[in-house]
């Protein structure tokens, strides 16, 4: 997909219509865009969803999930498994695709289930950060 990012403006132009009606689109959620300081800013990908339009460079969406049940965890394997996951996760830059990481603790059992969910490559990428973690 195109990653362009285009003003509200630029989407506008595109659309053919008003950018007050783009921002009441934005508004309301039926397009996607990201705030930049006091101004919006549309991905191209996101405005061809939107307008129901598609390009040649289009391509399957697929995400991955995994659960990784890990059994005897102490406090510092449960901060540096949360401070790297989780940290890992904020570097990202938006796209189209999110990535998504829960950690769930269970004191009772003093077990921990991580749940990723994200396109496969960065799946993969982040179970090997667990996989590090879990070196002792």
């Amino acid at each position: 997909m195109t990653t362009d990012i285009l003003t509200v403006e630029t989407a506008a132009n595109l659309l053919q219509l008003h950018p007050k009606t783009v921002l009441r689109f934005i508004r309301e959620r039926r397009l996607r865009a990201t705030k930049v300081g006091k101004q919006y800013r549309i991905m191209r990908s996101d405005l061809n969803a939107f307008a129901g339009s598609s390009s040649a460079n289009d391509h399957w969406d697929a995400r991955a999930t995994s659960v990784v049940d890990i059994a005897d965890v102490n406090e510092a394997l449960l901060q540096r498994l949360s401070a790297i996951l989780l940290g890992a996760t904020k570097g990202k830059e938006p796209s189209d695709t999110s990535i998504s990481v829960d950690i769930a603790h269970d004191r009772e059992r003093n077990s921990v289930k991580v749940i990723v969910i994200a396109p496969p490559a960065d799946a993969a990428a982040l179970l090997k950060l667990v996989g590090v973690c879990l070196e002792r």
